[in-house]
């Protein structure tokens, strides 16, 4: 309380006029200086001939070879291979779901891009196996490596998509290979601190009796804890599998082929039937691929007896038959683009009024009025409240890196842009959590809600960012809240699933004591099953403003401006790279900021 009243006392002292940003800052210049040494020195310095260039010639190598290998079986011979791999890694049933995923490319028109973004996914996916694993294992094994890493991996995971593509442009220019070095960047923090997690959960005494047997290091690796963490490690390839999908489709603006070039230009046009189609397409892909992996990560190891061996040669000797087969992936089309649009049109038209209200309610309500006093706020202030909170919630180290954060936006030159992306990120995050958390305790508290809505989440998950935000431009037009409500539906899904996983996770002892001691369902919920989920509350609260963050800067494409505006006029306008860049590492310390509170604030308050 001290503290809010000491904030307020400053700011109505010390508070100043909003000023613009500068259009020629020290950071800007000196970002277009680092491109501008780029621009000369690709071809001669060694930097690049050695080194960026060979990494660049080689990525571009492996997306070739992989296009080559799956468009050299065409359409049947690809539609037969991953029904069979699915068939031997995760049973018959997947098979099936599998073999009409990959027949509803064909259906929709679709199937020369999503072939592209399947390159692109499995090239990603292959880089982050190969170098994620060996360093999990490492991590695990080397306590020091572990420790070093994990800032590491929190910085990447923290940082929005949208932040990784200027330097990858820098470096590597656009196209294929950029946008997969920027999906491994973005999907292999996953691979490392899952298979580390693996490695560490083998079981102390089975490590114990075989060292006791006479094994070497090497042995105890590759016989006892590589086997035993098999399905931890499957489940990373999972996970990367999914982040790497999301983030092949964002590369869209960087010229990366695919669905997501689709996607672009349906924003571009306003058409939300077009994109649902791309989106369908691509929440089937990744509906097909979670299902295989996850299918592969439940069977054991050690199952591959010559049943399963003849299995795999019989699906080889299908595939090879089928891929010689004259069939091409000329069916049928099915698009729901036409029915999409009307319903859209009928939408604005009989919903216009209403959705005008909010619209202006929201911004006039809740923006406006933040966003004037986080403007207004001198940048000195606003580091010392943020260091001050962070002391508060989490111990001087966490005082100390958001200080620092706040520090960094205000010296690259964006900070009036910083503070309106802030203002739209916390109004979308308070109505994330208020609606998110009363559906986490409904679903928590009625199985029958929880089951309606799993589907529901699940497609929210699924679909790629750039989606949500057609339906929310044809609604409520190019403005602030369609980002607050692209936001919105982009994060609530985890908010909910966390608050009905940690209410769930309240010891039925507890409730059932407090139960017998006469509580009401009302009392139960606010003095026992509340407080003891407070670090789940928190984790959705985090995981939240991480997703809010990365969706309100995409935000940007539909006017919402900001930082996300800069970021995409640094792509677009050779001009403004130096600012789009300084933009982009504004969103980096935005999100580490934010991070590091509500992470202080769960350490210092969660349950103990």
């Amino acid at each position: 309380m001290l503290l809010v009243v000491a904030a307020v006392v400053g700011y109505l002292v010390f508070r100043t006029d909003a000023a613009a940003d500068s259009e020629d800052a020290a950071a800007f210049r000196f970002f277009t200086q680092v491109r501008d040494w780029v621009d000369a020195n690709r071809d001669t310095s060694p930097v690049f001939l050695y080194g960026v260039n060979y990494v660049r010639l080689g990525v571009r190598l492996l997306v070739d070879a992989v296009r080559s290998g799956l468009s050299g079986l065409g359409f049947a011979g690809l539609v037969a291979a991953v029904t069979a791999l699915a068939a031997v890694l995760a049973g018959w049933r997947t098979a099936l779901v599998a073999l009409g995923g990959f027949l509803a490319f064909g259906f929709l028109g679709l199937w020369t891009e999503s072939v592209d973004t399947l390159v692109l996914t499995v090239s990603a996916v292959l880089l982050a196996v190969l170098i994620g694993v060996p360093i999990g294992v490492l991590a695990a094994r080397v306590g020091w490596v572990g420790a070093a890493l994990r800032p590491v991996l929190d910085v990447m995971q923290i940082m929005p998509t949208f932040a990784y593509l200027a330097p990858m442009t820098l470096l590597f220019l656009i196209g294929e290979p950029a946008a997969v070095i920027a999906t491994l960047i973005y999907a292999v923090p996953a691979t490392i601190r899952i298979t580390e997690l693996g490695i560490r959960e083998v079981p102390v005494t089975t490590v114990e009796a075989a060292t006791a047997l006479g094994s070497t290091g090497r042995q105890l690796l590759t016989k006892v804890r590589l086997p035993l963490a098999r399905p931890t490690i499957v489940l990373a390839v999972n996970q990367t599998i999914m982040m790497a999908l999301s983030m092949v489709v964002i590369t869209a603006l960087i010229n990366a082929p695919g669905l997501g070039q689709n996607i672009v230009q349906a924003l571009e046009r306003v058409n939300v039937g077009a994109a649902f189609d791309a989106g369908l397409a691509i929440v089937v892909m990744a509906v097909v691929l979670d299902r295989i992996t996850a299918g592969a990560a439940r069977r054991r190891a050690g199952r591959w007896g010559r049943g399963r061996w003849a299995a795999a040669a019989a699906a080889l000797v299908a595939v090879v038959v089928v891929a010689l087969l004259p069939i091409g992936e000329d069916l049928p089309r099915v698009s729901f683009a036409a029915p999409v649009n009307d319903l859209t049109g009928w939408i604005e038209l009989h919903w216009y009024d209403a959705t005008e209200w909010l619209k202006n309610a929201v911004s006039a309500g809740l923006l406006d009025p933040l966003e004037t006093v986080l403007t207004t706020t001198p940048w000195w202030l606003f580091v010392l409240v943020v260091a001050a909170f962070g002391a508060l919630v989490g111990g001087w180290r966490t005082a100390g890196i958001a200080g620092l954060a706040a520090a960094g936006i205000a010296g690259l030159g964006l900070w009036q842009h910083a503070m309106q992306t802030l203002a739209t990120v916390l109004v979308t995050i308070v109505l994330t959590m208020a609606i998110g958390v009363l559906l986490g305790i409904w679903s928590a508290r009625h199985d029958w809600f929880a089951a309606g809505l799993r589907p529901v989440l699940d497609a929210a998950q699924t679909m790629p960012s750039f989606v949500y935000l057609l339906p929310a431009v044809a609604l409520f037009g190019a403005s602030r809240f369609t980002a607050v409500v692209a936001g919105f539906v982009y994060a609530f899904p985890p908010v909910v699933r966390l608050v009905d996983r940690g209410l769930r996770d309240v010891p039925a002892t507890v409730v059932e004591a407090a139960t017998a001691a006469g509580s009401t369902s009302w009392q139960l919920l606010w003095k026992v099953q509340l407080p003891m989920a407070r670090g789940g509350l928190l984790l959705a609260a985090n995981q939240g403003i991480v997703m809010v963050l990365a969706m309100v800067v995409l935000g940007g494409l539909v006017g919402a401006g900001a930082l996300g505006y800069d970021v995409v006029a640094g792509f677009s306008q050779r001009e403004d790279f130096g600012k789009g860049l300084a933009a982009g590492f504004a969103i980096v310390l935005l999100g580490i900021l934010l991070d590091r509170l509500t992470q202080g604030f769960h350490h210092a308050k969660g349950p103990r």
